[in-house]
């Protein structure tokens, strides 16, 4: 049975955090069970953050060095850079002839992130922004993917590429398959949001012993457990859902919570210790490669000329329904 194929991308706005961890290790997962296309999201960055650049070349090449360095094969793998293939602007803006407004519009994320993003002195009401779940679509569409690894809340993301495919379909002729949501969750800040650099609540993968330690000692925890003596309940606690993912003995850890046999200050150095363990031989890796940056760019370079011979097809047929010559 020939193998489905998935589309997933990042991007490259910050140092990759231990927020996408289990996204990214599901990755690796998935790289054996489909075909696999992963891109660095560089265009998508500029949906938020087009006011600053400065940054974005080292930004995803320390993208790509946490990639490799997990367990990404850039040869089971197509592994690119997004603005390395022109394809995707040119079926964004395809797509974008033909999707209502209001779709767009009605996307939740959407109004939350311009508020949030806006609160914070950002100027993002641009037509780019509004844009970004239209892109998204030309993203996963172009490569014909079959199922896109996303968290939560970007499953309306999803519902849209798929009530676009429908429409390019009605309007056309069939061409896109209707990707499925495999969900991979997400890994919460130290204050318990959603990771992110905006909040300053974010753990970088890269993060060596002393700074993970520090990190995790930050982390919140049961509100109600104020003494060592007091049982605590770990469904509620940050540290504890780290633990669920990092350390073998999550169960054990749970009911000395539960009974007050561990106290907080001992859980987080626990689970610090395991993180270290686990991240040793990533960040060994990570070093290694990081004295290579040619190989990296080699292996980028590699990646967009597979990409955009997928890509040169995708087109070649939507150009033909739609009658463009």
């Amino acid at each position: 049975m020939a193998k489905g194929r998935i589309f997933s991308g990042m991007q490259p706005s910050g140092n990759f955090h231990m927020g996408n961890y289990q996204v990214l290790t599901n990755w690796i997962k998935l790289q054996e069970e489909y075909n696999c296309v992963y891109s660095i999201v560089d265009w998508h960055a500029l949906t938020s953050s087009y006011e600053n650049t400065s940054k974005l070349p080292e930004r995803i090449e320390n993208m790509a060095l946490d990639w490799f360095s997990a367990g990404l094969d850039p040869e089971k793998n197509i592994i690119f850079i997004q603005s390395h293939v022109k394809e995707h602007a040119e079926l964004h803006l395809l797509l974008s002839m033909m999707t209502p407004l209001s779709w767009l519009e009605r996307v939740p994320t959407y109004k939350d992130k311009l508020q949030q993003l806006g609160e914070m002195g950002k100027e993002i009401n641009t037509y780019g922004f509004l844009g970004y779940p239209e892109l998204m679509a030309a993203d996963i569409m172009l490569y014909k993917a079959d199922a896109v690894p996303v968290a939560e809340d970007q499953i309306p993301h999803l519902e849209l590429t798929r009530e676009i495919v429908r429409r390019f379909a009605n309007i056309y002729k069939p061409v896109f398959p209707e990707p499925q949501a495999i969900l991979s969750p997400l890994l919460p800040g130290i204050d318990g949001r959603k990771m992110s650099k905006s909040y300053g609540n974010e753990i970088p993968y890269a993060a060596e012993s002393d700074e993970l330690h520090s990190r995790v000692r930050l982390m919140v925890t049961d509100p109600k457990r104020i003494k060592k003596t007091d049982p605590g309940d770990p469904d509620i606690c940050t540290v504890y859902t780290f633990h669920k993912i990092f350390s073998p003995e999550q169960n054990e850890i749970a009911v000395h919570c539960r009974n007050a046999g561990i106290g907080c200050v001992d859980c987080k150095k626990r689970l610090a210790e395991k993180m270290v363990s686990t991240l040793a031989d990533v960040h060994g890796r990570r070093k290694e490669l990081s004295l290579k940056p040619g190989k990296i760019k080699e292996i980028l370079a590699y990646g967009a000329e597979r990409a955009r011979k997928l890509a040169s097809a995708t087109m070649d047929e939507v150009k033909s329904v739609m009658n463009l010559g």
